[in-house]
């Protein structure tokens, strides 16, 4: 195995807003340019937030952490990181990850009640945010979205935008929309239509 096959421990501080405490996490990373510090994240984060997998990042090493410390990302990868928490305890984990595997984000289990989603960049978030949206409305889950790539946001603004103008066109010609999706529905109530 040559040394860029080789996977790196790379260790995150950072400041967490949800445990209100600072945190370390380590991720795998393959090197890219030693003499650069740069590595590729090949591991998906489980709590560190703005990194996602394949984002390329600077490492140095640090004496006092005994290995390689994150110092900032250089290229992103256009994947996002989702955090799901189920809130119905008769609803097994493992099915909430297959609905979400068969739309193609693969998903890594933290805990019986956590997992971390991944959702890389060919992948339209808008469908993903569709499905958790309205897992989200039956209760099934809670998500957070720790890591959005630009490309992801994008694609949620735009669906969101186009199902308001959709749902207020369509109540202006009939007054009704009941019979829309759930989501468009939702937007409309959050921006006043």
């Amino acid at each position: 195995m040559s040394e860029q096959e080789k996977p790196h421990k790379i260790l995150f501080r950072f400041n967490s807003s949800l445990f209100g405490k600072e945190m370390v996490e380590s991720l795998w990373a393959l090197e890219v340019e030693a003499d650069q510090g740069l590595y590729k994240i090949d591991s998906i984060p489980y709590y560190v937030p703005l990194i996602a997998t394949e984002d390329i990042v600077r490492a140095t090493y640090n004496k006092m952490e005994e290995g390689l410390l994150y110092q900032e990302t250089v290229t992103p990868s256009g994947n996002s990181t989702i955090q799901v928490i189920r809130q119905n305890e008769d609803t097994p984990l493992l099915d909430l990850r297959k609905q979400f595997a068969e739309v193609g984000c693969v998903s890594v289990e933290v805990n019986e009640d956590f997992f971390v989603l991944e959702v890389p960049v060919n992948i339209n978030y808008a469908v993903v945010k569709d499905k958790l949206d309205e897992l989200e409305q039956q209760e099934e889950i809670e998500y957070a979205e720790p890591s959005l790539s630009d490309i992801h946001r994008e694609q949620t603004s735009l669906a969101e935008a186009t199902g308001s103008l959709l749902c207020f066109m369509l109540r202006r010609c009939n007054g009704n929309h009941t019979h829309l999706h759930s989501a468009c529905c939702q937007q409309c109530h959050r921006t006043g239509f």
